[in-house]
């Protein structure tokens, strides 16, 4: 057999597998999505194997395709140490997240830009969006990933999120008691905007836990402890939205944003892999 694999669209095969969508692909590779089916279509021909199943509502790889993924990967591995020759120094790619942003996109976006590349080295920091813009803004940060704060103009929109007044199933509001609220300390926007609502609707509230980290509120949530107000896409199983029972008033939307100021092809290449990466996720959740 004389043919020959072509590296680029290997590399797309492999996105597609990944974020399990042609348009995510083609966002990462910063070309269009007729392009990246294109480049499928050659390489199921090259292989005369049939390794994505395409529907209106989702991607899947076949079984041929599901035998074909460790060999992609392992050639884009071999190809990108040939590339790299031992003298090249790793780059750093330096991001903030909100953590009120984060939710189950963190996990799969750092796979896929550890498999995207062993010579970007990743600077990760989660806090407050407002901390992680002023870090962004002074030049400490590449890029981050935030809720949108006040009138800030600029950036690319990931996905907007809904948000809920979630609680234990065993919870029970008392009654003539303020609410009970489990939030992230000042100056989390969510925190703000929930006692917004509930200063609004004149429900009165009251903290009852105060979590250095969505994780620590999510598990006071959980304990029973409190009421947190969360987006519907980082609440976890054991939560349900109890607004709408006990009356509380309707949370905003709030859109997820990133902001970059990068010019290295590199970085920018795993930006884009970032931002499908995340709304591949998202969707998901």
């Amino acid at each position: 057999m004389n043919a020959t694999l072509d590296i680029a669209t290997v590399q797309a095969f492999l996105l597609v597998a990944d974020l399990q969508s042609f348009t995510r692909a083609a966002e990462a590779l910063g070309t269009t999505q007729a392009a990246v089916s294109l480049k499928l279509q050659r390489l199921e021909t090259l292989l005369r194997k049939r390794l994505v199943e395409r529907s209106p509502r989702a991607v899947k790889l076949t079984a041929e395709g599901a035998a074909f993924l460790p060999r992609a990967r392992a050639l884009m591995d071999a190809h990108d140490s040939a590339l790299s020759g031992e003298a090249q120094t790793a780059q750093l790619l330096s991001l903030g997240i909100s953590d009120h942003a984060a939710g189950p996109e963190l996990v799969p976006l750092l796979e896929r830009l550890h498999a995207m590349s062993s010579q970007l080295t990743l600077a990760v920091t989660i806090g407050f969006s407002r901390e992680m813009l002023d870090a962004y803004d002074k030049g400490r940060l590449d890029a981050v990933i935030v809720r949108q704060e006040g009138s800030r103009r600029g950036g690319e929109k990931l996905v907007e999120d809904e948000f809920g007044w979630f609680a234990s199933r065993r919870f029970t509001v008392p009654k003539g008691e303020a609410l009970p609220l489990a939030t992230l300390a000042p100056p989390c926007g969510v925190r703000a905007m929930a006692a917004r609502a509930l200063e609004k609707a004149g429900i009165p509230s009251r903290e009852r836990f105060v979590g250095g980290g969505v994780t620590a509120v999510v598990a006071a949530a959980l304990a029973g402890l409190a009421i947190a107000p969360l987006a519907r896409r980082i609440a976890p199983p054991g939560l349900i939205d109890i607004g709408p029972a006990q009356k509380l008033p309707k949370l905003v939307a709030s859109k997820v944003m990133l902001h970059a100021k990068v010019s290295d092809p590199a970085k920018l290449a795993a930006l884009r892999t970032v931002a499908a990466t995340f709304r591949s996720a998202a969707a998901a959740a």
